[in-house]
């Protein structure tokens, strides 16, 4: 039982369809992990280990925390980079295979930092399903410059075929920092003119908007409720998001249903 639960909003149980929060590990280690599960995994959904920091880590400690990460009830996945360098050094199959043996059930297939064609993207997407994985596809370029070049159409268009190739969500790319990339503006804001246009030509609750900063998911949360999907969490934001979530900050406070 929560402390004071009587005054908790009521949420979705695990596992969630919405009101998803995808968390970035960035290489905590087995007991920090573990400890910050025991007090707040009940809200975390995904669990990434961020772009390849897991190749630099030993695989027994990478096979720990992910057995830990699902005994919360946490889906936990590879960040796309790992995908990204398996691909581009013909090594896929040695991928899905090391992800296998590391207990991944889970991975993340993007684009973000090389050049592969959207027809062998979704080939691959097809290949990880195939492997038995559900897959996380991410839409959007690391690169400001690049991702600028992608209209709100393309997005939508290539969101709308990883989808129907298999991808249980669908990443809208804002990095780590979440400025002057994809759906947010140079300062950080979000661009709520092609968020809407989004939402009107795709399914909000197959979307996993990245947010990494307070003012964004402040944004997303009253804009769409607390049932919104939302990715890039910093490990040390998790209480403060579901505290946003249940209208227990200032920002949020009497103002979610």
């Amino acid at each position: 039982m929560k402390a004071f639960e009587f005054l908790l909003k009521k949420r979705e149980e695990k596992p969630r369809d919405k009101g998803i929060t995808m968390v970035l590990d960035k290489g905590l280690g087995l007991e920090t992990a573990s400890s910050l599960m025991d007090i707040a995994g009940d809200y975390v959904d995904y669990l990434k280990f961020g772009w390849g920091t897991s190749i630099i880590h030993d695989e027994e400690i990478i096979k720990s925390k992910v057995e830990m990460y699902k005994s919360h009830d946490i889906t936990p996945y590879t960040g796309g980079t790992l995908f990204e360098l398996a691909y581009m050094n013909d090594l896929l199959d040695d991928f899905f295979t090391q992800a296998h043996n590391l207990g991944f059930p889970a991975i993340e297939i993007s684009d973000g930092s090389i050049n592969l064609a959207h027809e062998d993207k979704i080939k691959s997407i097809k290949s990880a399903k195939k492997e038995g994985f559900e897959v996380l596809s991410e839409v959007g370029k690391k690169d400001p410059a690049l991702d600028k070049e992608l209209s709100v159409d393309e997005r939508i268009k290539y969101m709308l075929s990883e989808l129907d190739a298999g991808s249980s969500l669908i990443i809208v790319e804002a990095r780590e920092g979440g400025k002057n990339i994809g759906i947010f503006d140079e300062s950080g804001k979000a661009k709520e003119d092609e968020i809407d246009y989004i939402l009107d030509n795709f399914d909000g609750d197959k979307i996993l908007w990245e947010a990494p900063n307070k003012d964004q998911q402040v944004f997303f949360i009253l804009k769409l409720g607390n049932s919104v999907n939302l990715g890039n969490i910093s490990s040390d934001d998790i209480t403060s998001l579901e505290t946003l979530r249940q209208g227990l900050r200032g920002d949020t406070v009497g103002k979610i249903q």
